[in-house]
């Protein structure tokens, strides 16, 4: 849904780990399944599909989720699921980030992937 890599903060190596020391037996299912009701009701109505399988209970397909922090949303995010959403933020003067986290609607495994600036129209211009 975003695109564009400067300023990007990418946790997929993090994510790695923590499946590496669960098939370990060094965490626990509880510890790693432990999102938020919220979080797994918008896994299951506003997710964004993939082909890629749970690493935890394997037999659910994760989805994405991108929630926006910044000037003048809520405290926690809002959740976007549409480009012209994202458009929309790049119109104002405000500068956001979004957080695209995954998640399993099967056994709530969720991890955060990567954080993305959105940069609004002041900074924009100043880089053109």
């Amino acid at each position: 849904m975003l695109t564009g890599t400067s300023g990007v903060v990418d946790h997929r190596l993090e994510r790695r780990a923590v499946i590496n020391e669960y098939k370990r037996g060094r965490i626990s299912r509880d510890s790693v399944c432990d999102a938020n009701s919220e979080l797994i009701r918008a896994a299951r109505n506003l997710g964004e599909p993939t082909s890629v399988r749970c690493p935890i209970c394997e037999e659910v397909n994760v989805v994405l989720l991108t929630y926006v922090f910044g000037h003048g949303l809520p405290k926690h995010g809002r959740c976007v699921t549409e480009r012209k959403e994202v458009e929309q933020l790049q119109r104002t003067d405000h500068d956001y980030a979004a957080y695209v986290v995954e998640a399993c609607p099967g056994c709530s495994w969720h991890h955060l992937l990567r954080v993305l600036p959105i940069a609004g129209r002041r900074r924009r211009s100043a880089a053109q």
